[in-house]
C-alpha cells in the first residue's frame, strides 16, 4: 500500500477540513498518484482581521495561513506535500452610489517548493442587516450570522452560505470550489507557466 500523502491545513474548523478531504478524494488519481491523502489541521494565524473587508485581505489571510504551515514544517523536517490556507471574507463593490457586499471564500495552496496558487469560491450577496452589523458596526461575521439566523455555531455547520441559500450551498461547498480552483496549476502544470504562478517560499 502506498504511503499516505500529508496535506497540512491552516485551520481546525470542520467545514474547512472536510472540504479539503472531499477535494483530495476527488483529485486523488491526478494529485497524489492514487496514494491516500491524510489531512492534518493546525491552528495558525491568518494575520488579518476576523472578517476581512476586502478581497486583498482575504487572499492575504489564506496565503499567510499556508506560509505559516511551511514555516512550521521546516524546523520539524516534516515532508508534507501540500500546504493549504483557507479564508472567508467580504468584497465591497460600489455600483454608482450603491454598495454591494459579497461573501467570498479563498484558498491558497503551496507545495513548499516555490509554487503557490489561489482559488476563489465566487460570491454571495449579504443582506443589509448583515452588512450593517459586520461592515458598519465591526461585528465578526460568525457572531452576526448566529444573531441573524437565531442559531449558534453556524460557521462550524452550514455557515452563512447555507443560511443565505437555504442549504443549497454550504460553507464547505464554497471552500471546496475555491480549493479545486487553487489546485488547477498543480493539475495542469503545462498550462501554467512560472510567470502565471504566484511564488511561495521554497521548502528547505
Amino acid at each position: 500500500m502506498k504511503k499516505p500523502v500529508i496535506v497540512a491545513v491552516g485551520s481546525t474548523r470542520r467545514p474547512k477540513l472536510d472540504a479539503v478531504r472531499e477535494v483530495l478524494e476527488l483529485l486523488a488519481a491526478r494529485l497524489t498518484a492514487g496514494a491516500p491523502a491524510e489531512v492534518r489541521g493546525f491552528d495558525v494565524p491568518s494575520g488579518v482581521r476576523h472578517t476581512p473587508l476586502n478581497r486583498e485581505d482575504t487572499m492575504s489571510g489564506a496565503r499567510q495561513r499556508a506560509e505559516a504551515l511551511v514555516a512550521m514544517a521546516r524546523p520539524r523536517k516534516e515532508r508534507w506535500k501540500y500546504f493549504v490556507g483557507l479564508e472567508g471574507g467580504l468584497d465591497i463593490v460600489m455600483e454608482g452610489a450603491r454598495r454591494h457586499v459579497f461573501l467570498q471564500n479563498w484558498a491558497c495552496v503551496m507545495d513548499g517548493q516555490g509554487t503557490s496558487a489561489f482559488g476563489q469560491s465566487g460570491g454571495i450577496l449579504l443582506p443589509d442587516e448583515l452588512v450593517t452589523s459586520v461592515v458598519d458596526q465591526g461585528v465578526e461575521l460568525s457572531a452576526a450570522i448566529d444573531s441573524f439566523a437565531g442559531g449558534e455555531g453556524i460557521r462550524d455547520a452550514q455557515g452563512a452560505w447555507g443560511v443565505l441559500t437555504g442549504g443549497l450551498i454550504t460553507r464547505q461547498d464554497a471552500f471546496r470550489i475555491a480549493l479545486i480552483s487553487a489546485f488547477a496549476p498543480f493539475l495542469n502544470r503545462d498550462a501554467y507557466s512560472a510567470k502565471t504562478q504566484a511564488g511561495g517560499p521554497p521548502f528547505s
